[in-house]
């Protein structure tokens, strides 16, 4: 179907993992996609310019049950958090509050919506749970050629958090900075690191230096979706969650924080839960709506 002979789509404009609208990762949805084929999909992510746009192409109300796909300006993507909280609260708000079953390219995705018991008229928090996830070491191979597309040594790593292929439902790579500073200096090689992306299947990059046991700092380089960075990255984070447990660093249920975003002006918050005996992840924050013209 060409652009110019698609229906009229109606696009909401959501930041998630914020209540600020200047801060999270600012994500399309659209509520009724069930007339746009993949090229008018691709069209419209690319139109609105996010790191992702969500289509909620099926729906049952009554069940609360709706099928879910996601496009980056350049392509579809299996599984989106940040996208997944926008639509998900973007439902709640018309629907009420309640679970949600998603049905995305990556599985079932079950997500919880609520208000603060304490601002009943608060923003709407939603909690996804992450398709099963799981991680791997990464070859040498693999290491050196992100290493070398981002500008970064073998030296700026932290050896106690060894680089991995972790999936929450899409893969990322895992490499962890030795210090706050190096995390702050990102300037890569767009081109390069899309090569290595592309070549391997990963999602993101997804950079991070451990501030203390519970609470991580990230950036995650997205130049396959054509994005330099995303400010707040779902799916990561519960691939990070995976991550986590392979290592062994997860003994018993815990809540992790992730700070995205801030090196880009655009401060996220991600809550990750995770435990050793279940293989998926929860992740969750809040989303607003964005104002008109807001990018």
């Amino acid at each position: 179907m060409s652009p110019e002979h698609a229906p009229r789509t109606d696009v909401l404009r959501y930041t998630a993992f914020t209540t600020d609208p200047a801060g999270g990762n600012p994500a399309g949805v659209v509520l009724d996609a069930a007339a746009l084929d993949d090229a008018a999909m691709l069209a419209v992510a690319a139109e609105v310019g996010y790191s992702e746009t969500a289509f909620v192409t099926a729906r049952d109300e009554a069940r609360r049950r709706f099928t879910l796909r996601y496009f980056s300006p350049l392509a579809e993507v299996a599984f989106c958090g940040h996208a997944t909280v926008a639509t998900a609260v973007a439902l709640a708000e018309r629907l009420g509050t309640g679970d949600l079953l998603l049905d995305t390219p990556a599985g079932e995705i079950p997500v919880r919506t609520a208000r603060d018991p304490g601002a009943p008229d608060g923003p709407v928090r939603a909690t996804l749970t992450s398709a099963p996830a799981s991680s791997r070491p990464a070859t040498a191979a693999e290491r050196d050629a992100a290493l070398a597309a981002l500008g970064w040594s073998a030296a700026d790593l932290d050896p106690a958090l060894p680089p991995h292929v972790a999936s929450g439902g899409v893969h990322h790579l895992v490499l962890a900075a030795a210090t706050r500073a190096r995390l702050a200096d990102l300037a890569y090689d767009f081109d390069g690191l899309a090569a290595v992306m592309r070549r391997h299947g990963w999602t993101t990059v997804h950079l991070v230096w451990r501030e203390s046991d519970r609470v991580f700092h990230a950036r995650d380089p997205f130049p396959v979706g054509g994005v330099v960075e995303d400010p707040a990255t779902g799916a990561a984070a519960a691939a990070f969650g995976g991550y986590l447990r392979t290592l062994g660093l997860v003994t018993g249920p815990v809540r992790l924080t992730i700070r995205q975003g801030e090196d880009m002006g655009r401060p996220s918050e991600l809550t990750v839960e995770t435990g050793p005996d279940t293989p998926r992840v929860r992740v969750s924050g809040q989303a607003v709506p964005l104002p008109d013209g807001a990018r």
